[in-house]
């Protein structure tokens, strides 16, 4: 068989529109499982003040928090992403030097979107 083979990804070189592609495609596996938490809360707020203690202690744990953490960096980051998508759309941003530009800058943005709404968080 003389056919070419595919590149494989320890010589492929990585590109931030396919590390963003990616990303964006994960985050949005995260906000689905993100919904189940959130349905499992309101489930426990309407059984009761026990399950609604109960929840609330586990997802005050570290693991909890860093999931709550990661599951809000995933909404900023989707959401910003899809912002930027949606300009796509409406042809604006197309020129590789731009789409790089907003990738750099949606990556910014969320770590510093999440780091602010913790923040604001902790303060209330």
């Amino acid at each position: 068989m003389n056919n070419p083979l595919s590149p494989h990804l320890q010589i492929y070189k990585w590109q931030i529109t396919s590390v963003l592609s990616i990303l964006h495609r994960i985050t949005g596996v995260i906000l689905s499982l993100g919904t189940i938490i959130l349905s499992t809360w309101l489930l426990c707020l309407a059984l009761g003040e026990f399950y609604f203690d109960t929840f609330n202690y586990l997802i005050s744990t570290f693991i909890g928090r860093t999931i709550l953490i990661g599951y809000t960096w995933s909404v900023c980051f989707h959401t910003l992403n899809g912002i930027r998508h949606l300009t796509w759309d409406y042809g604006y941003g197309m020129q590789i030097s731009v789409v790089k530009l907003t990738g750099w800058i949606v990556i910014i943005s969320s770590f510093v979107m999440t780091t602010t709404i913790w923040l604001i968080s902790a303060v209330l």
